[in-house]
């Protein structure tokens, strides 16, 4: 088969320069999508770990409250025979829930959330923290 002959001279658009070019942008942009899940997968991480140290300050107080902490890659888990408060970091947010361990309240051993809600920094999930926590305890 042969191709038809031209009238005009040729020109420099190139399909293999075209298709080279899509897929390096295709791969640019992978790339910098892959960067920043990368970069909110630390801070998320990062953010957890605040909140962990926050929890663990005081041994004394968690000790007398009869509380356990657990620290998992992106989740503090705040644990009492009664109840289990879990905050976890996730792109950007923190998502506090309070789940009821108590015998004959027809909970499970995993503590199926009472209360959850979310808000965007430590200090606001320190602070439901403790909230959750004064509902318990009082």
């Amino acid at each position: 088969m042969s191709l038809p002959k031209r009238h005009s001279p040729p020109n420099k658009l190139s399909l293999r320069h075209a298709f080279e070019v899509e897929q390096a942008r295709r791969e640019a942009e992978r790339f910098a999508r892959e960067e920043a899940e990368r970069r909110q997968q630390e801070e998320d991480l990062f953010r957890a770990e605040q909140l962990y140290d926050a929890v663990i300050g005081d041994p004394a107080f968690l000790a007398a409250h009869g509380l356990a902490v657990d620290w998992r890659r992106y989740t503090v888990m705040i644990e009492s025979d009664a109840f289990l408060i879990r905050a976890y970091f996730e792109a950007g947010k923190a998502s506090v829930a309070i789940g009821n361990k108590r015998q004959g309240a027809g909970a499970s051993a995993t503590a199926a959330p009472l209360k959850r809600e979310e808000v965007d920094s430590v200090a606001e999930a320190l602070r439901l923290v403790a909230q959750f926590l004064a509902d318990e305890i009082n």
